[in-house]
């Protein structure tokens, strides 16, 4: 296996969610990282307990600028988890998601490829599965997007496999199932339930059947750098996921007891309900495992507790929550 230690990482969109987690990582193992970010969703606070243990480059994956950085700071390594993340977003601005999703995926790959990184992880998402068809889902499930956002992280998938072999890119496509956690930078089902239960009893959600398979963040970041440090060959693809799915009533039920609610008052919201909705997702992790080792050792119940506690001891809202004040 090789070690990151006294590397140069380049991780985009470092100043994200599951970025942020990634970067602290990284760190404890000896890298040296440079976190690329436009912060249009990264946030700064994300990082300001960290910020004099590594750099910040402010930058667009779209622009020449990612070149200039490769080369300025001698990169060896890359985890590209810049993207345009959030699926309503998506319903009103396509445009937007595949430039950044597709296009800023071809340009960082061309650049790495300029200046010769030693190994890339592009991280892609299991939305590209669809709604899950064979339970647990594995590498070799049927690819079936349901949203724009979706479609487009499987075109910039799917052109770092082909670029992998057509252009010899030395790049490794991860695939995370639903993440969670602390620093969570968009409304996504976890913290919205968080913070609504906050505020009461009474929670506005949209299709509470649907059923994922929830990761807390710091097994997530784990498992991308397990694949970054394996023997993975290139263009190989590897799912982070827990093998288990729960309902979004059923996350919600575990979240009002750690605010202490024996009930909580569930209301449809039907303008939450989106066009087309993957019903459920479960990951087959076994081949990550097989190859690195690499499993998820955080529980839904203590990934939740955890996460509650974050967002009660940091200000009591998430930084979207920030950015619309």
């Amino acid at each position: 296996m090789n070690s990151l230690k006294n590397c140069n990482v380049l991780v985009t969109g470092g100043a994200g969610f599951i970025g942020s987690t990634l970067v602290r990582e990284l760190i404890k193992v000896g890298a040296n990282v440079i976190v690329y970010d436009n912060l249009l969703y990264g946030d700064k606070y994300n990082l300001s307990d960290i910020e004099k243990d590594m750099t910040l480059v402010i930058g667009d994956v779209i622009s020449g600028k990612i070149f200039d950085t490769l080369k300025k700071y001698n990169i060896n390594y890359v985890f590209n988890l810049a993207a345009e993340p959030y699926i309503p977003h998506s319903y009103d601005n396509p445009e937007k998601f595949f430039q950044v999703n597709v296009n800023g995926t071809i340009n960082l790959l061309s650049a790495c490829r300029t200046f010769n990184v030693k190994r890339i992880i592009h991280v892609s998402t299991s939305e590209v599965y669809g709604t899950g068809q064979i339970i647990p889902m594995n590498e070799k499930h049927p690819l079936n997007p349901l949203s724009t956002y979706a479609v487009s992280k499987l075109a910039g998938d799917r052109a770092a496999f082909v670029f992998s072999y057509e252009r010899n890119i030395p790049v490794v496509i991860v695939r995370p199932f639903n993440s969670y956690g602390p620093r969570e930078t968009q409304p996504y089902i976890i913290p919205e339930i968080i913070r609504q239960l906050f505020n009461g009893k009474t929670l506005h959600l949209g299709n509470i059947d649907a059923k994922r398979d929830f990761t807390y963040v710091e097994d997530t970041a784990l498992g991308m750098i397990s694949a970054m440090t394996s023997n993975l060959t290139k263009g190989e693809v590897v799912n982070i996921g827990s093998n288990k799915s729960y309902s979004i009533k059923d996350i919600a039920i575990l979240i009002g007891k750690e605010f202490g609610y024996d009930n909580i008052d569930i209301q449809i919201d039907k303008t939450r309900l989106r066009p087309l909705d993957v019903e459920l997702l479960e990951s087959d992790y076994s081949k990550i495992n097989k190859l690195t080792g690499w499993k998820p050792t955080v529980d839904i119940k203590e990934g939740l507790k955890r996460t509650v506690q974050w967002y009660l001891n940091h200000g009591k809202e998430w930084s979207w929550e920030r950015f619309s004040k």
